[in-house]
């Protein structure tokens, strides 16, 4: 096991900065028995785990390092409807799952709203997304996204906005036009996926932080061991996407680490506020290497982007993102940048999530693209259905071919990279 997932607290976000509770879990020591054990406290297995306990399962949940530590702690915290790769299951599956495929994409947003509702987690969650676009020539797209929900009698709010209106809104002149929907929106992450293990522990999720998994025993009931205990359990759901080092004679070279990074400014004043984002919704562009921005509790602008797909991590992350807030942004010039991190997305070759099982009774969900806050809570609820012997929607997954790169996973990489990078040109023509 590599010394960098050993034990470690959160990374120097924004996020760990302003977390309403500092988790501390205890350690796995001895043995345990329960129904589940689910390995990865992001937001896939907390998702399972909590859905697990609300149906009446003994669970487990054991964690590396910190819950939320990796992405799920880390991201740019937009609440956007959809998971990569639904197109090719359709594809796959043919016409007749359309329907499901529809209720899949907005599955995740039910989730999220429903829980933070339901057990009043503080996570700082607000209405509205827009997808902008910075060349004239997108927009077009945006009459086909409110076609298709016109079609589907979607019940929730959505605009098309033209170049003067998406300028006033974002006060910038950087995109031609906007599509906003108001059934995404944004929230703070690690504070939502703190709360939903608070949430799980509460009805009886035994959690288990600083205790990384050494290996997996199989059989009938599965032994997962940590240097100082193990959990034994009918079944076991692997759930740690891009930093995941368990199982590679099945899992290695399906899922490959990329990079991506945010800066966090200074609080802003309410002047600034009013000027570039007053109706406070998240933006992502609609470009296929993206940037994304939002306004947190406290007003300071996170602006995230320029995936890097190689696997190394830029030198300076502030000089990386910087130059990119401020191409949309340029009256933020002299405002002070407070926290940059960055982290691993897991991404999968075929842009689709990668879901399958292990001898019968070790299941994992792995590789969602840059898409993870919405389609990890979908993928929690079907890993609870797939262990509790509902297979419908999980077999949707289960059921497709994924290429796995022979090598490394630097080439892996590198061939990512290598494709991407015929999409950035693609952007910038």
């Amino acid at each position: 096991m590599r010394p960098e997932h050993q034990k470690q607290e959160h990374t120097s976000s924004y996020y760990a900065a302003s977390v309403n509770e500092v988790t501390d879990y205890p350690e796995l020591e001895g043995a345990k028995s329960v129904d589940i054990c689910v390995v990865g406290a992001g937001f896939t297995g907390v998702a399972t785990a909590l859905t697990l306990a609300e149906r009446g399962f003994s669970v487990a949940l054991i964690e590396a390092n910190r819950i939320g530590w990796g992405a799920s702690g880390r991201n740019g915290g937009q609440i956007i409807n959809g998971m990569s790769g639904l197109a090719k299951l359709r594809k796959k599956h043919g016409d007749g799952i359309a329907d499901m495929l529809w209720d899949l994409r907005w599955r995740g947003n039910e989730i999220i709203y429903d829980r933070i509702e339901k057990y009043g987690i503080q996570c700082d969650v607000k209405s509205g997304y827009v997808e902008v676009a910075p060349k004239p020539k997108q927009t077009a797209w945006f009459e086909e996204y409110a076609e298709e929900r016109e079609r589907h009698n979607f019940p929730y709010k959505y605009e098309i906005w033209d170049r003067e209106e998406t300028c006033s809104a974002l006060g910038t002149e950087a995109f031609h036009g906007g599509f906003a929907c108001f059934r995404d929106g944004h929230v703070h992450p690690l504070n939502l996926c703190i709360g939903e293990a608070r949430a799980a522990h509460e009805l009886g999720v035994q959690i288990f932080e600083q205790s990384p998994v050494v290996s997996i025993e199989h059989g009938k009931r599965p032994k997962v061991r940590t240097a100082n205990g193990y959990v034994e359990a009918d079944s076991v759901v692997l759930a740690g996407n891009a930093y995941s080092r368990l199982e590679p004679k099945h899992l290695s070279n399906l899922v490959f680490p990329a990079g991506s990074y945010i800066i966090a400014t200074e609080p802003l004043p309410d002047d600034v506020v009013n000027e570039i984002n007053p109706r406070d919704v998240a933006v992502c562009d609609v470009n296929e290497v993206v940037d994304y921005y939002r306004l947190s509790a406290d007003k300071r602008l996170l602006y995230g982007g320029a995936c890097n797909y190689s696997g190394r991590d830029p030198a300076n992350i502030k000089s990386y993102i910087l130059p990119r807030m401020l191409k949309v942004y340029p009256q933020l010039e002299n405002v002070r940048i407070d926290y940059e991190w960055g982290g691993r997305i897991g991404v999968v070759l075929n842009r689709v999530i990668a879901a399958g099982r292990i001898n019968n009774n070790v299941y994992y969900s792995h590789g969602y693209s840059g898409h993870g806050v919405c389609a990890t809570h979908v993928m929690g609820e079907i890993m609870a259905d797939a262990v509790s012997g509902t297979m419908e929607r999980y077999d949707l997954f289960a059921g497709l071919e994924h290429m796995r790169v022979p090598g490394t996973q630097w080439i892996g990489n590198q061939l990512i990279a290598l494709g991407m990078l015929f999409y950035k040109m693609k952007d910038r023509l």
